[in-house]
């Protein structure tokens, strides 16, 4: 073997990977690789006769770009629309999807904020109170 092929064939195995080496890359198990396939989220690529399946840098990509859609907290429906929206360049609609993501946010972190100060409020009372139950045991009771 010549050293331009062999050198070729090198760095086609250090730019695919098993599905195993995916996982790793993006910091998933393979289970959820696995998962996002089903779904559509992330192609399959073909297995050739007697071989196993290879996956790329842009596979990568799309698996990292995955996660953080998802720690932004899209749901895999919206996901799936901004990869195909990333192919079609339609601006538009990722900057809505964007804004309607952002909205959810800012009515959780008010949620967030309003359960923080509730129980705030109740280890202040806590403290301050001699005797009894203590209110935030009470305050989780079934009534």
């Amino acid at each position: 073997m010549a050293y331009g092929v062999r050198t070729m064939v090198r760095n086609q195995a250090k730019n695919s990977d098993t599905i195993g080496g995916l996982a790793r890359a993006a910091g998933v198990g393979v289970e959820t690789v696995r998962y996002y396939q089903r779904r559509g989220l992330l192609p399959e690529p073909a297995r050739p006769p007697g071989e196993v399946r290879r996956y790329g840098d842009e596979d990568v990509k799309r698996l990292k770009f995955i996660r953080s859609a998802q720690a932004a907290g899209f749901t895999l429906a919206e996901i799936s629309e901004l990869l195909e929206l990333d192919a079609s360049d339609d601006r538009a609609r990722a900057r809505e999807l964007a804004r309607a993501r952002v909205a959810a946010l800012d009515a959780k972190i008010a949620e967030l904020e309003q359960a923080r100060d509730a129980l705030a409020g109740l280890a202040r009372a806590c403290a301050s109170k001699r005797g009894g139950p203590c209110p935030i045991l009470g305050a989780f009771e079934p009534k």
